[in-house]
């Protein structure tokens, strides 16, 4: 029997939109009908280049097509939360870039509107459904390594303020926290869950962003260590302990395409999991699930989950004293 197709649309058309829909053309019941951007030639162009029917220049108009089903919102951070809401009150699904929103409230009150018009509804955290990911929770789960006690991981990469002018906006919710420092809370979140306590420092822009900030998440018997920077390089790996053993995710962690199992300081083993694509292909199968079986939420990041790290972030938010 032929799935029934899912007709997506996708708002803020810039890079990760890019990466986006190039997987979302991968997935066969999976269609791209509508892009919407400010700027008509860019969506034009984008449709075009990704086999769209339609293309708009306003979010509005394609909030209001009917033949869409589910929006993917691609654009700055500062916007998620209106823009998410806004669709769900004209009926569409919602998938949202993450993070989800600059601040706990805004991220409650999108929940909330999925729940109130009953739409699919889910932050945009790739990474939680990428192989790798799936498996290393699953073994954790397991007991593979014992009970877990540490986790290192860092993103990191030297920004330019000329290239990456929306990294260093205030205004459009920039910085290293929101953009990246997100990923290492999360992977913290998922394997340990809610902290008994956050410390976070950070070395501030002139205009009172985030260039870079640490983080240790402290729990009943365990810790992690987080970095997130976006003027520094980093190994970009992450390492999780515990008291058999550890795991390390390939390089870049966040979408790793395999792991390695250390024990008694020896590599016992190394396991080899692509991803589909650039690897967004693993979270349009997901929503598109949801979606079929009539869930307003994913089991795998569902909304207490997104609500959970929002509120980790605004802790971290509120330490380093972002202007958001």
């Amino acid at each position: 029997m032929k799935k029934q197709k899912i007709k997506w649309g996708i708002i803020g058309l810039g890079n990760i939109a890019n990466q986006f829909a190039g997987d979302l053309l991968l997935i066969e019941n999976a269609e791209l009908t509508a892009v919407a951007s400010r700027d008509l030639s860019n969506a034009r162009e984008f449709a075009k280049e990704y086999k769209a029917a339609k293309a708009y220049e306003s979010y509005d108009l394609l909030f209001n097509d009917s033949e869409v089903d589910i929006v993917y919102i691609a654009t700055p951070h500062n916007s998620h939360a209106e823009l998410s809401i806004k669709a769900l009150e004209s009926g569409k699904h919602v998938l949202c870039e993450k993070p989800m929103a600059l601040s706990y409230t805004d991220a409650q009150r999108m929940v909330q509107a999925a729940k109130k018009h009953n739409k699919f509804f889910m932050e945009a955290f790739w990474t939680r459904f990428i192989p790798s990911i799936q498996e290393v929770l699953q073994k954790i789960e397991n007991g593979i390594i014992g009970n877990v006690n540490y986790i290192k991981a860092d993103f990191a990469f030297h920004g330019s303020e000329r290239e990456n002018k929306r990294l260093f906006e205030k205004e459009l919710g920039g910085g290293a926290l929101f953009d990246i420092g997100v990923y290492p809370l999360f992977l913290s979140y998922i394997l340990l869950g809610n902290p008994k306590e956050i410390l976070a420092k950070a070395i501030k822009h002139r205009n009172d962003i985030d260039l870079q900030t640490s983080m240790i998440l402290q729990y009943e018997s365990g810790q992690s260590i987080l970095h997130a920077s976006i003027v520094s390089e980093s190994d970009m790996k992450a390492v999780i302990a515990g008291t058999e053993g550890r795991i390390e995710l390939n390089v870049p962690w966040y979408v790793a395409d395999g792991y390695s199992l250390f024990k008694n300081e020896e590599k016992e083993a190394v396991f080899t999991l692509p991803t589909i694509g650039k690897g967004y292909s693993h979270e349009i199968i997901e929503c598109q699930n949801c979606i079929l079986n009539n869930q307003i939420e994913s089991k795998i990041w569902s909304h207490q989950n997104c609500l959970d790290l929002s509120r980790i972030v605004e802790e971290v938010k509120n330490q380093i004293k972002l202007p958001f």
